[in-house]
């Protein structure tokens, strides 16, 4: 054994001890200072017993191992405790039973499903904080303040039904100011000396004891009014009214639900209201990170009403949310104890019931865990992939929400509450400090604040305040089509083949599931003979029938009805479950990286172990992502009933099959609008070729005022089928053009339902008609015809045939219904059949700096031979911007290119570009970039284009702007004609010219020129075998050197985004 090492302490005096190196004011600073003397261990005996303060990751780590170290009371705590007793945050929770009965009861209210349910609420509270910055706009905001009335009144409703309407009062409610005071006094009580007279603080006592009844009177109310007028919400505070504890089964009592609303509000509301205030002080120092935050928010929700599906979509925002917990953590600390004398990390003797002291203030800033630059705020450290690699790497390094079981378990609550406050501002305010030299300092009571942090809030969009109290409230003026999330009824699926279903749940998401694979088992041909939790069939698996187990990991445990389950599969020993047939299904939060699907994976792993055998390899999700649910039936879908049908011999109910959609047609004319895009005006059109050789055009649109773009950005485009292949799908089904349909359906559709629309809008709007059809589809055709003829050649395109004759000529449903009128298909399984309706991308052709109101797309309008042989193939979006004319209206949507902009100094960084055909539609917004450049007096880097098209009259695109442009200096085209080469030096293809004038490619390379590249697939493959022969023959002339073409392309792909920027289409 290593010989231990003395702990140091700062020296102490006669009757204070170590206490007068801790400022009862801000405690943490002088941590933090004695952290940074001392080193990663000190000892402070601060009057009671010693404590030891530990701020490296290595002696953190160690401390929250579960088996030696406990949480500890005997801190700040135990004077909440004055006025919460053992409630979930102040128990000792292997002292104090009613700990674990608050615990087991609670954690089901806290899942992803119930804290969901809870967003409308939050979106209401978050609006009324949005109002009064908008009627106090351009005064002064005490950011704290306002986030703990956000975090008070969220808390509240949420969690009890309860308003404290604090925004609409200058003057706090009671109970809020109580506990305020409450607060401040707990924290100061901890520095009193041991010796000083009780009457010296009796009027502080008096106080103390008074907010404490003023806090338990409110909780008092809250629950005999909820016992007297039952509801039936779903909040926490029904979850402790109704809820047992499933291991002891008792219940909470009403003065054990009032500890715990009260710790909710205490514990709640301190640590997010300080999380966003110093998120707020953060962005507004680092004004380029505060720019994503917008820039992202303004993308994903622009000016629409922030939904629940958005919240997991704000990346940024939560890397911004973690980077603020590691630098600014509200809760800077907290204590463990040692159940048992035990050496830290091997080095340093800490006895039974000594504190340790997690410094996470001081270890959250370790430059061997986060770099050299581990003190600056950058949320780019806490993306998503890097947040996992750093849990990975170094675990315990980020630890804000506390240590396993006695972790923050209102985390997912706060998380969504903090990401939806910090989205709905950036969404509709500009914030500015309302002191520019304003430097942080810091507040602490229980947790800390910024102090006196005041700033400033403009609203955005030259909005009113009334207009933007109508914009929170989404009031649309057409419908947006709705989808339902019902389960199809099995009906008469009782003597389908058999199937059990077992879950391990703690937060109710595993069970919900199983529900719905229960729910649509009757529609693939199954019966559900058993569904119940993994503890239930400890030791009795079937092994008569297919087993589903659908589970998730605790903080890297089983789920509290799922322990005894996995404790009898670790104690198996042979091939006991021979003759099980199971497939495992895991939840996990990605968050919790070091444990992520731990206990599916081990049940998994365990049971083929032990002779199962597994039916698929298991499937896990993220429950982090708010459509947990689309993916769970995509897997249903795609794989499990497939693989189950199969397996087992089951057929599909028709009654719930592809039919599930009812239709029922009408007359009436109705016309709806998509609203996931907004709506743009076309500007002007104009034909940019001449010839018979495919038509290319340009369009102009005027955008939406709130949508912006940048030059390389996409405009992505709602497109309308073509009126052809809609007039195609009504007379093959004998509709006409002026009918309507009245969609119902039993499960999950992307189409509008319940009301009556028009035929042709929705074969037009809503589903995608020239998709090329499924096995599943082709199938569904031989179902429904009886003619022999049909049968032999339908039968080998949904085998054999299935990749020559669908996917490799792109025949869709329609086409097959065309070439075989003896299918009866119904019209709503036709629906069921097609995918719905996508947007379309393309490459802006226009830079905002000449106007930024306005957007242009360069395409080709496709219309040519079908490779099914029925007709003509007409590209779906192409014929519909070709069918525009100015005044039309259009919807589209900005979508951002990754890494396809100019270089941030032009003036300093050549460009080379190369493109063919429309593939020049970037190129020409980053000519015309350059030219308003120049035009206001820049001198620029050079910049190359080299072009490819067929010949100078037919197809040479916007050639007298790019002479104009070449004139000014903004860009040199050098041309390659494939039909006139003799024009173009000899050079036929883009790749040619290319090869032609490679010297000029080297001169700007080496001049740290960017390489953009755009076009198609084929073109791109020849523009990149041209560069990759230039590689090497460089290599081999300058460096005398041979390098294979695999090398030439690592080294090429290796500045991919970087210096070499590729946008290639099909």
């Amino acid at each position: 054994m290593a010989e231990l090492l003395p702990v140091p302490e700062p020296p102490g005096g006669l009757f204070f001890s170590n206490s007068r190196e801790i400022s009862a004011t801000n405690p943490t600073r002088d941590m933090k200072r004695l952290a940074e003397t001392y080193g990663e261990i000190y000892k402070l005996n601060l009057g009671q017993n010693a404590l030891y303060v530990v701020s490296s990751r290595e002696l953190i780590t160690d401390a929250c191992d579960e088996k030696r170290f406990k949480k500890t009371i005997r801190s700040p705590l135990w004077q909440v405790r004055n006025a919460v007793h053992d409630g979930l945050f102040t128990a000792d929770g292997e002292l104090e039973p009613n700990w674990g009965v608050a615990h087991r009861i609670l954690v089901p209210a806290f899942g992803p499903l119930t804290i969901h349910s809870m967003f409308d609420e939050m979106y209401d509270i978050a609006s009324q904080m949005t109002l009064k910055f908008a009627r106090h706009s351009d005064t002064a905001i005490n950011a704290s303040d306002d986030f703990t009335r956000l975090a008070l009144d969220t808390l509240a409703l949420c969690a009890m039904d309860y308003r404290f309407n604090s925004y609409y009062s200058e003057e706090l409610h009671p109970f809020v100011a109580a506990m305020g005071d409450f607060l401040v006094e707990a924290g100061r009580r901890n520095f009193r000396p041991a010796f000083a007279p009780k009457w010296f603080y009796r009027a502080a006592d008096e106080k103390f004891e008074q907010d404490i009844k003023t806090m338990r009177d409110v909780a008092d109310q809250v629950v005999a009014a909820r016992k007297k007028n039952p509801s039936d919400r779903k909040d926490l505070l029904a979850a402790m009214l109704d809820g047992k504890d499933p291991v002891t089964g008792q219940k909470l009592t009403d003065e054990s639900i009032a500890d715990q609303l009260i710790t909710f509000l205490i514990a709640g509301h301190e640590t997010t209201s300080g999380t966003l205030s110093f998120a707020f002080y953060q962005l507004l120092k680092n004004p380029a990170e505060y720019r994503k935050v917008q820039e992202e928010v303004d993308r994903i929700a622009g000016r629409d009403r922030i939904t629940i599906d958005q919240i997991p979509k704000f990346t940024y925002i939560q890397a911004v949310l973690r980077e603020v917990l590691r630098v600014n953590a509200p809760i800077p600390s907290f204590s463990v104890e040692a159940k048992e004398d035990t050496v830290l990390a091997g080095k340093y003797l800490i006895k039974k019931e000594e504190r340790v002291g997690l410094l996470l203030a001081q270890s959250h800033l370790e430059p061997g865990v986060y770099g050299d630059d581990s003190l600056e705020f950058k949320p780019e450290r806490m993306t998503d992939e890097k947040f996992a690699t750093l849990n990975k790497e170094f675990p315990d390094a980020w630890k804000p929400f506390g240590n396993g079981k006695r972790a923050c378990i209102g985390r997912p609550f706060a998380w969504q509450e903090a990401i939806l406050a910090m989205a709905i501002l950036f969404q509709n305010f500009d914030f500015t400090l309302d002191d520019p030299n304003y430097v942080l300092e810091v507040k602490q009571n229980l947790t800390l604040k910024p102090y006196e942090f005041r700033m400033r809030a403009h609203l955005r969009h030259g909005m009113s305040a009334t207009e933007l109290e109508n914009q929170l409230k989404g009031v649309k003026t057409s419908p947006k089509p709705g989808k339902t999330n019902q389960a199809s009824n099995s009906g008469s699926a009782a003597d389908g083949k058999p199937l059990a279903i077992y879950y391990g749940s703690n937060s109710g998401t595993c069970e919900a599931l199983s529900q719905r694979l229960a729910g649509d088992s009757g529609a693939h041909g199954f019966n559900v003979s058993e569904i119940c939790p993994l503890d239930n069939i400890k030791g009795k698996l079937p092994t008569d029938r297919p087993v589903i187990i659908v589970t998730a990991s605790y903080e890297g445990e089983p789920p509290s009805n799922a322990t005894h389950f996995v404790e009898w599969l670790k104690s198996l020993k042979g091939n006991e479950l021979e003759g099980v047939s199971y497939l495992v299904y895991g939840c996990g939060h990605h968050d919790w990286a070091a444990t992520f699907h731990k206990i599916p994976k081990l049940v998994d792993s365990l049971m083929a172990e032990r002779g199962a055998k597994r039916i698929v390899p298991m499937t896990a999700v993220d429950v982090a992502d708010s459509d947990v649910f689309t993916q769970f039936e995509t897997w249903e879908d795609e794989k499990l009933w497939p693989t189950l049908r199969e397996k087992y011999g089951a057929t599909e109910n028709q009654e719930q099959g592809a039919s599930a959609i009812a239709v029922e047609v009408t007359h009436p004319r109705k016309t709806t609008l998509r609203q996931d895009v907004e709506e743009a005006m076309v500007l002007d059109t104009k034909v940019l070729t001449t010839g018979h050789n495919g038509v290319k055009k340009h369009i102009e649109i005027n955008l939406p005022s709130d949508m912006n773009y940048k030059t390389g950005d996409y405009l992505a485009i709602l497109p309308l089928n073509p009126i052809p292949t809609i007039k195609r799908v009504l007379r093959r089904f004998g509709i006409a053009w002026d009918a309507t349909l009245t969609i119902t359906a039993q499960g999950s559709t992307s189409l509008p339902t319940g009301s009556p629309i028009a035929a042709a809008n929705i074969l037009g709007a809503y589903v995608e008609l020239s998709q090329p059809a499924t096995k599943r589809n082709i199938q569904a055709m031989i179902d429904s015809t009886e003619e022999e003829k049909a049968l032999q050649e339908l039968k080998p395109l949904a085998g054999e045939k299935f990749s020559d004759e669908i996917t490799l000529k792109r025949a869709s449903v329609l086409d097959l219904l065309e070439r075989f009128p003896s299918v009866d298909l119904p019209f709503g399984s036709f629906l069921a059949m097609l995918p719905p309706m996508r947007v379309r991308q393309y490459s802006i052709s226009s830079s905002p700096l000449m106007d930024p109101t306005r957007a242009t797309l360069t395409f080709s309008v496709l219309d040519a031979p079908a490779l099914s042989g029925g007709g003509r193939h007409l590209g779906v979006a192409s014929q519909f911007l070709d069918s525009l004319h100015p005044g039309d209206k259009v919807h589209v949507a900005v979508r951002p290119s990754a890494a396809f902009h100019l270089p941030a100094d032009p003036e300093k960084t050549p460009i080379i570009c190369m493109a063919a055909g429309t593939g020049l539609a970037p190129i020409r917004g980053f000519a015309e970039e350059r030219a308003a450049m120049i035009a206001a007096g820049r001198k620029l880097a050079r910049a190359v284009f080299f072009f490819g098209c067929r010949t100078p009259e037919e197809d040479d695109l916007y050639a007298d702007q790019f002479a104009e442009w070449e004139r000014t200096g903004a860009m040199e085209v050098r041309r390659a004609y494939s039909r006139a080469p003799e024009k173009s030096d000899g050079c036929k293809y883009v790749q040619d010219r290319i090869a032609k004038d490679r010297q000029i490619i080297f001169d700007l390379w080496d001049q740290g020129a960017r390489l953009y590249m755009c076009g198609s697939r084929a073109v791109g493959k020849g523009i990149e075998d041209a560069l990759v022969d230039m590689i090497k023959d460089s290599s081999e002339k300058n460096l005398q050197k041979i390098v294979t073409d695999e090398a030439a392309r690592a080294w090429f792909e290796k500045l991919r985004n970087e210096r070499f920027m590729a946008d290639v289409f099909d």
